[in-house]
């Protein structure tokens, strides 16, 4: 199951899960780089690359939920786009 963390906070908590439980950490995906001091070397120490780097600082979740819908468009694209085959692609002769 994969697992969107939002912001300082949440990540730091991520950090002490993945200290201690280091199988956890390939479930994590990271919505945004917050602009607290503190979240760069949160993320850093979770070898984290956030999908977002908006300089948000607003808090409630909304870099999750910018990072959601992302990922939601992101998820459709693959699902829905069409094969080579099913688009009528010829193979390359090389």
């Amino acid at each position: 199951m994969a697992v969107l963390v939002d912001g300082f906070i949440v990540s730091a908590a991520v950090l002490g899960l993945v200290r201690s439980a280091p199988a956890t950490r390939p479930s994590f995906l990271f919505a945004h780089r917050s602009t607290e001091p503190g979240h760069q070397r949160v993320l850093e120490a979770l070898e984290a690359t956030p999908l977002l780097d908006l300089r948000l600082r607003l808090g409630e979740a909304s870099g999750a939920l910018l990072a959601l819908s992302l990922l939601d468009h992101a998820c459709a694209l693959h699902s829905r786009m069409a094969t080579f085959a099913s688009a009528g692609v010829p193979e390359s002769g090389a």
